[in-house]
């Protein structure tokens, strides 16, 4: 008997970032497409979790999360932000950022709500949001510089609008929110009873001195939001697939009732090296500028070649248009640079639900300097 299946997400294939990594895998390219570090982790974090097997925690942690862990996680979001979450009932550590972002949407979002998302986005917004029977409704980001319009935001909202969805510092473009953007958001609050979610996993990474705008800055936003952040983006440590969402108490409840049952916890030992690694705040204080200082290496190595830099004051990401180089569209200019140039990048065509082109693509800059300066060489030659 031959079996149907009706897929719930019929557009949606492997991702570009599988892609064009085994792509760079099977031509021996520099593998620039993918957000992962080519360095490893602080040391002493790896003994941390080395120590925590040792000790025997390598059962199952609680489901929201360490206890140890969500205190230390709301004493962090103290400092930076002033804002202070119950770690009992507020905080949930998370199988990394994109499970919080799933559990957050699946928590909320019913059939024929609509879900704002500002284009280009991260790719699992959209598929979450459809899996629990929701409506996206998109608004494309001000090129080049990736602001946001607000008055297109505006337009678009309606009294269906249950949810939107918001990044800073924005992948894939590297843009900033501004202190102006959350008082408009603020000001939308005040006119209509959305939710937010708001991606956060690259607060450490702000450059050129601007701070990092969270929304638990603002209380009128905190008390109706999700944030979302990430271990793996702050530590080195994608692999591990640690992260954590803060939201209300009324939030979180609904929240968890859907992490439990999509991975109950998340790797115990992870959890305590990382509660015990949490009192080193230099490592985070400083990651702005560590980064800052492969943004500017990148650039400058980058500077005889014929691609064009766009702004880039957050995330570790650079977007360049290459017009000079190739008319060829974005996604087949990508495959033709892994291939023929040995660089492996992302095309940023994929992160809009039309695929606008633009002939632009993403460049991680999240590497060793003997990485960022053997890319820049092929790349000079084009």
């Amino acid at each position: 008997m031959h079996i149907q299946i009706q897929s719930k997400l019929p557009s949606v294939s492997t991702t570009i970032f599988s892609t064009m990594s085994q792509l760079a895998q099977q031509y021996g390219a520099i593998n620039l497409s993918q957000g992962f570090p080519d360095f490893d982790c602080p040391p002493e974090l790896m003994d941390l979790v080395s120590e925590a097997m040792r000790a025997g925690f390598n059962q199952y942690a609680p489901s929201p999360g360490l206890p140890l862990l969500r205190q230390k996680i709301s004493q962090k979001t103290q400092q930076l932000y002033g804002h202070s979450a119950n770690p009992d009932t507020e905080i949930t550590v998370t199988s990394g950022a994109t499970e919080a972002l799933f559990s957050a949407i699946a928590a909320v979002v019913q059939p024929g709500d609509e879900v704002l998302v500002l284009e280009p986005c991260y790719d699992s917004y959209v598929p979450a949001i459809e899996l629990s029977g929701g409506v996206p409704v998109f608004v494309p980001l001000q090129f080049p510089g990736f602001r946001v319009d607000w008055q297109q935001v505006e337009a678009k909202l309606t009294q269906k609008t249950r949810l939107f969805i918001i990044n800073s510092p924005h992948n894939p473009s590297g843009a900033v929110w501004q202190k102006e953007d959350l008082d408009a958001l603020t000001t939308l609050t005040q006119q209509y009873p959305f939710l937010i979610l708001s991606d956060e996993v690259y607060e450490h990474m702000v450059f050129d001195g601007q701070s990092h705008h969270s929304v638990l800055t603002v209380p009128a936003l905190a008390e109706r939001s999700f944030v979302v952040s990430s271990f793996g983006k702050t530590y080195h440590t994608t692999g591990w697939k640690v992260g954590y969402c803060i939201a209300p108490a009324a939030l979180t409840t609904e929240f968890r009732k859907v992490h439990q049952y999509l991975t109950f916890s998340t790797a115990t030992p992870l959890q305590h090296a990382i509660a015990a690694y949490l009192d080193n705040q230099e490592h985070y204080l400083t990651l702005p500028a560590f980064y800052q200082q492969k943004r500017d290496l990148f650039a400058s190595l980058l500077q005889p070649s014929k691609f064009e830099l766009l702004p880039c004051t957050g995330t570790y990401f650079q977007l360049a248009r290459y017009r000079q180089i190739s008319d060829l569209p974005d996604v087949e200019f990508s495959q033709w640079l892994t291939k023929e140039a040995g660089v492996a990048v992302i095309p940023i065509s994929v992160f809009y639900h039309q695929n606008l082109d633009q002939g632009v693509i993403r460049f991680c800059f999240a590497k060793k300097e003997e990485t960022l300066r053997a890319a820049a060489e092929r790349l000079n030659q084009l």
